[in-house]
């Protein structure tokens, strides 16, 4: 028998069973059992890792680079997550500490696996040197995702839904009835009006599907964007939106003790006024000071594109002047043939004009030359940067590794 009938009236879909485990089974005398919140969660993350890691070599990292932050981020995300729902929690852990490692229920509140992946990055990146900004704009694009799958967790634990709603997609089972049903009379104060046998919103069907948006538009911005921390800031505040709204419709809020504050509001507000400031202001400084350039990280086939368009560069100066020398040489070349055609008499007058000629383009060419060495030791001159990045004037290029350098000169050698 199901654990659930789930129910969607307004769109004539009635008595879908859901179930919260996915198998169960004895092993060794003891009783085992898989349930669907862990597994989509599971999902979720290696979803997100094989993602990182396909796309880790365009913009300048190594898979194994991604794999290390990784085995930080999914445990201190998870601790994150369940204790910052333990401390808003607390009466109900107080008396039964040993609840706080069950996670089958769920219990695991977003913001806190946020501040908890935060830490893991910074603490992964002082330990291998990487720029913050480099890591969080790469690797914050693919939370939103896994934000949506996991909220499917949601879904099979009927949990993380919203108020009454007449809306043709309001949400009933028998979960959501005994839950509103067994509300404390606190949590009814601050939810008036709540009826147990009416349909609610499927608050978790909204976050994925903004989630879903959020992913595609973040992807947009890391692309194209060339300021640090553009794309952190663009999902604190898309995010920000969605959940300060959507949040207001949960009955399953966490709330500042003795209050109807909710946190993930509070929370939200504050992502949003971070994200705008810094959008505002970086905005402002890229407007008012547009020569002043940052590092950010930039996929290499973007550098193919700036070394097409660089025409006005003074390597590419350097190289017009040589053809202009080389055509010049030609028409005087050419002239002191007409003239010799002409008077044979003045033969020797064009040769000699020649070689003065000759001996001054060939002084050109050399200058020219010189100027072209100049530049190319100072297009040259970057800081390598680690796992084969180059920053250059404040922009990061996808560059050749060591290994790859030091074959080339072992075969300039030979």
């Amino acid at each position: 028998m199901p654990d659930y009938l789930v129910d969607f009236p307004g769109l004539g879909i009635f008595d879908i069973p859901i179930n919260r485990t996915l198998v169960e089974f004895n092993l060794f005398g003891r009783h085992f059992s898989i349930y669907w919140y862990g597994v989509i969660i599971a999902l979720a993350f290696l979803v997100c890792i094989t993602l990182s890691m396909r796309h880790a070599p365009r913009f300048g990292m190594t898979k194994d680079d991604i794999m290390d932050y990784y085995l930080l981020i999914i445990p201190l995300s998870l601790i994150g997550a369940r204790v910052y729902y333990v401390i808003f929690e607390w009466d109900r852990y107080r008396g039964n500490l040993g609840r706080i490692i069950d996670l089958r229920t769920g219990g695991l509140a977003f913001y806190g696996g946020v501040i908890g992946g935060v830490l893991a990055i910074i603490i992964m990146a002082a330990v291998k040197k990487h720029k913050l900004s480099r890591i969080f704009d790469y690797i914050s694009v693919y939370l939103p995702l896994g934000h949506a799958i996991g909220r499917w967790g949601n879904f099979f634990n009927q949990e993380a839904f919203g108020v009454n709603t007449d809306l043709p997609w309001g949400m009933y089972s028998n979960g959501t009835q005994e839950y509103l049903a067994g509300l404390s009379i606190g949590h009814r104060r601050m939810l008036p009006n709540l009826d147990p046998t009416k349909p609610v919103h499927p608050t978790f069907l909204y976050e994925f599907v903004a989630n879903i948006i959020i992913f595609v538009i973040l992807l947009q911005v890391r692309k194209r964007s060339k300021r640090p921390f553009t794309t952190l800031a663009s999902y604190f505040l898309l995010y920000g939106i969605v959940r300060f709204f959507v949040e207001g419709l949960r009955t399953d809020s966490l709330y500042f003790a003795g209050t109807d504050i909710r946190v993930s509001q509070i929370m939200s507000a504050l992502m949003i006024a971070v994200a705008l400031v810094y959008l505002i202001v970086s905005g402002f400084i890229k407007q008012r000071h547009p020569e002043r350039e940052v590092t950010v990280a930039i996929p290499a086939k973007e550098l193919q594109e700036v070394n097409a368009n660089a025409d006005e560069s003074p390597l590419s100066a350097a190289e017009d002047s040589v053809d202009e020398d080389a055509d010049t040489e030609g028409v005087e070349t050419n002239e002191s043939a007409a003239k010799d055609s002409v008077d044979e008499d003045a033969d020797t007058e064009g040769v000699e004009t020649n070689e003065s000629a000759a001996e001054d383009s060939a002084d050109e060419d050399a200058d020219t030359e010189d100027s072209t060495t100049d530049n190319v030791a100072a297009i040259e001159e970057t800081t390598k940067g680690d796992e084969g990045v180059i920053f250059t004037e404040g922009v990061i290029y996808a560059g050749q590794s060591e290994d790859e350098q030091e074959s080339e000169e072992n075969d300039d050698q030979v």
